[in-house]
């Protein structure tokens, strides 16, 4: 008898599917109320972080460059008060073999399946992940299809999204492109039942457990160069695993006292999942359209329990602009000598702020860079931002509009950051949570959990749910 493929039919064992997909029994680490065993989680599916390097060194991932930006660092005190302008360094991830720090997400996620007995691993995403899984299968002997959301109703891509889609099938991978909207997650599913494949998704432990070692790494390093820890490392925030595995590795590697700043660029007033919006914004990841819905939400990702955490670990979250970023990759190429793409490019924007307002002797890590090409390049953006009706200018970045308008800053000094107000993101977390488990009774331990997965005390929680629920 055949399976009925109805869209309803398949989110209705969209559970069952991802257990097949991934071999992690989630039910074990349930409670039956809103907490779960986050940690327990982590140790009975993940690995130490001695077992993951040796992973990741079978297939050439890791043991990146540290780099330290003297010059743009120079230009940073030249627009600081006198004693300030931090030393800024950054962690090359472009030298992984794909060319970002993806590459250790799959490195796992590849392994895994490849000792479990897989014959392949599929993944849903639009880029830059698509080509480390389709990179480590081809290391590990496995097959591979990356499902992408790529073209509007119109047909048009985006030229980073179509270029990162000719990388993947470069890499070997089969790759699916799809349209805005449900029929990605869909059609991810589906292939997973027909195929029988590994999901190397972004949010299971072997994903997360991946970018410890790039947070590991970066302490080491620092260590190495400057006799202490990094004073603050400043991360590209999306779907939270990249700050999730970052800070567990420089807490790993007992960075109690390094602040973790997250960045995005700010897209507020685009919505994600809409044709009109989809290609009016010229960043296809870390931008506020993940990293706000998963920071408040984040069990709204491909498992049934995310290990990206953010909020457990976030200090600061800042947003910077279109174009600033744009304004500081031609910085970087320019005065660095260093060509890399978006990704990184926006927590090195956040940066060159955030430095001045530290002093000369502290140490701010950014902690990736990406590959660049043709489609990521801010000329090729910003011709189709041009093409889709966005104006672009020089101006004050404060004056941007996303969707609109680019602005970019005719001074370095008018690189500034939007800082994003913590407590109302974990309100928000909170109140999801109560909604979504609407009926169940707060226990203790559902209360420590959100007090643990919002970096805040019990006596925090209790105040804030007196305050939604009075």
């Amino acid at each position: 008898m055949s399976r009925d493929m109805s869209y309803s039919a398949v989110m209705a064992r969209k559970n069952e599917i991802m257990k097949k997909a991934v071999g992690i029994d989630y039910d074990k680490f349930e409670s039956g109320g809103i907490a779960f065993d986050y940690e327990r989680m982590m140790r009975d599916v993940g690995y130490s972080i001695e077992e993951i390097r040796k992973i990741q060194a079978e297939t050439s991932v890791g043991n990146t460059p540290l780099i330290e930006l003297k010059n743009l660092t120079k230009l940073v005190r030249m627009t600081s008060p006198p004693g300030k302008g931090a030393r800024i360094f950054i962690k090359d991830e472009a030298a992984n073999p794909s060319g970002s720090f993806k590459d250790r997400r799959a490195s796992v996620s590849a392994y895994r399946a490849k000792s479990l007995g897989y014959r392949g691993i599929i993944s849903a995403t639009s880029g830059n992940y698509g080509a480390a899984v389709a990179s480590q299968a081809a290391m590990r002997g496995l097959k591979c299809i990356v499902v992408q959301e790529v073209f509007d109703s119109k047909g048009r891509g985006q030229p980073e999204i179509l270029e990162k889609g000719r990388k993947c099938e470069a890499l070997g991978a089969e790759v699916v492109q799809l349209t805005v909207g449900p029929e990605l997650f869909y059609t991810f599913l589906c292939l997973l039942e027909e195929t029988g494949y590994f999901n190397a998704s972004l949010y299971t432990p072997f994903g997360i457990a991946g970018i410890e070692t790039l947070g590991y790494e970066l302490a080491e390093q620092v260590r190495a160069r400057t006799g202490k820890e990094p004073d603050a490392v400043v991360i590209t925030h999306a779907g939270g695993g990249n700050v999730t595995g970052t800070a567990r590795g420089l807490l790993k590697a007992g960075c109690k006292n390094t602040k973790i700043i997250g960045a995005s660029v700010d897209l507020t007033g685009l919505h994600m999942a809409s044709d009109r919006d989809f290609n009016r914004k010229s960043f296809t990841t870390g931008h506020t359209g993940f990293g706000v819905p998963f920071a408040t939400w984040p069990d709204r990702a491909d498992v049934p329990r995310n290990a990206a955490r953010p909020l457990r670990y976030l200090d600061r979250y800042v947003t910077v602009s279109q174009g600033e970023v744009f304004y500081i990759t031609e910085a970087l190429a320019q005065l660095e000598g260093m060509e890399r793409g978006p990704a990184g490019n926006t927590s090195l924007a956040a940066a060159f702020a955030i430095a001045r307002e530290m002093d000369e002797d502290e140490i701010l890590v950014v902690q990736e860079t990406e590959y660049t090409g043709a489609g990521k390049l801010p000329t090729a953006q910003l011709t189709f931002a041009r093409e889709m009706g966005v104006e672009v200018r020089r101006g004050d970045p404060a004056e941007e509009k996303a969707g609109e308008r680019i602005v970019i800053p005719e001074h370095p000094a008018q690189i500034r950051v939007k800082d994003v107000d913590l407590d109302q993101l974990r309100k928000s977390y909170v109140k999801n949570c109560l909604n979504h488990y609407k009926g169940v009774k707060i226990t203790p331990e559902d209360i420590n959990f959100l007090a643990e997965d919002t970096k805040t005390s019990e006596n925090y929680i209790e105040n804030l749910i007196r305050e939604i629920q009075p």
